[in-house]
């Protein structure tokens, strides 16, 4: 007599649940990336949380305290201190511009004029043969992008205050899944109407692929950013900082990577008869940079993740192209949780088949 009541009432509690869960998403969307950063943290120095955990003879509130203070000088620092640099280093770039001590314009006319006769030509018939030309060109599309900037000025305080709470709320959440997260983990895989063994296998993807792809990602960046800013300073190349980390920032790319830097430089020093320093970074950049790429990359990120190449490539592109720089982290865990769930399914139905042929 109870069964349409009762089923009414699961139905209104389902609804329920899908409707406060999507709102509570809502809510939290705009400090989304600080929720992602504080997981992702939390995942990486797991391991170290534990052995202090032992250490401190199980005070989790003081194990996490100290894991939190080894997060802040063995990441947040070292970003403080390169952000210090860059901007220095950048500072300085501008100034020489601006006071003329690197004239853009003189070395761009040395690069057209070192160009052979047709290919010259062409770019004058687009208009990038002259740099004043070229100048206003990008005059006119900066002053079309500066009506956009002019519209988010009054906003910067806003902006400044949310970046500020989104440190806050990453480093709170980050202290919470340190001294709980295995408590909450337990809990979210008792409410998962899935096979025990099922649960078991997209949770450890999900760490695995995510400890793989920051610590192999972010590895490989650091390296190859370190040794492109050396080899533009063994070339007095201006700016070595900047250019390094600006390598670093594209070698999350993968296949072209650093490339996006160091190629255009060498082939300006190849063009204006700086044959030895183009020839170098050439070289440097294949053999040393790239070399670095090719094998670990695929090392550190598609063999922890145990994932095949050609799917870390094109799920890190498209999850940047999605999420923007977070997507080198979110396109490969949504990678391997699409791979581990089609899995399961494939074995539940080859389970099922056996049973309907044995029977």
């Amino acid at each position: 007599m109870n069964e349409p009541h009762d089923k009414l009432q699961r139905q209104t509690l389902h609804f329920l649940l899908v409707a406060v869960t999507l709102a509570f998403a809502w809510v939290l969307l705009p400090f989304y990336e600080s929720i992602l950063w504080g997981i992702v943290l939390a995942i990486i120095f797991s391991p170290v949380q534990r052995r202090l955990l032992l250490i401190m003879r199980r005070r989790r509130n003081l194990a996490a305290f100290t894991t939190l203070l080894v997060i802040l000088f063995a990441v947040f620092i070292p970003l403080v201190l390169v952000a210090a640099s860059l901007i220095q280093d950048g500072s300085r770039f501008y100034e020489r511009i601006k006071s003329g001590e690197l004239n853009l314009d003189v070395y761009f006319q040395q690069g057209i004029a070192s160009l052979p006769t047709w290919l010259a030509d062409l770019l004058s018939r687009f208009g990038l043969g002259d740099f004043s030309t070229l100048r206003e060109t990008l005059s006119v599309a900066a002053t079309k992008g500066g009506m956009y900037i002019t519209s988010k000025v009054l906003n910067i305080g806003q902006n400044t205050a949310i970046f500020a709470i989104g440190i806050c709320i990453m480093l709170y959440l980050l202290f919470a899944l340190l001294r709980d997260g295995h408590l909450l983990t337990q809990k979210i895989k008792r409410m998962i109407p899935m096979h025990e063994a099922h649960k078991q296998l997209l949770f450890s993807r999900f760490t695995t692929v995510i400890r793989a792809t920051v610590k192999g990602n972010i590895f490989v960046a650091a390296i190859q950013g370190g040794l492109g800013g050396v080899m533009f300073w063994f070339l007095g190349i201006p700016g070595p900082m900047l250019w390094g980390v600006m390598m670093a920032l594209m070698s999350l790319l993968p296949a072209v990577g650093a490339s996006v830097i160091w190629a255009p430089v060498a082939i300006y020093f190849l063009i204006t008869g700086s044959i030895w320093q183009g020839v170098t970074l050439i070289a440097y950049g294949i053999l040393v940079i790239g070399l670095i790429d090719n094998i670990l990359r695929p090392i550190l990120v598609g063999g922890d993740a145990q994932m095949p190449n050609y799917v870390v490539f094109i799920s890190t592109l498209g999850g940047i192209a999605t999420f923007g720089l977070n997507g080198f982290i979110m396109g490969p865990v949504i990678a391997a949780l699409f791979i581990a769930t089609w899995d399961m399914f494939s074995l539940e139905k080859v389970a099922a088949e056996d049973e309907t042929s044995e029977s």
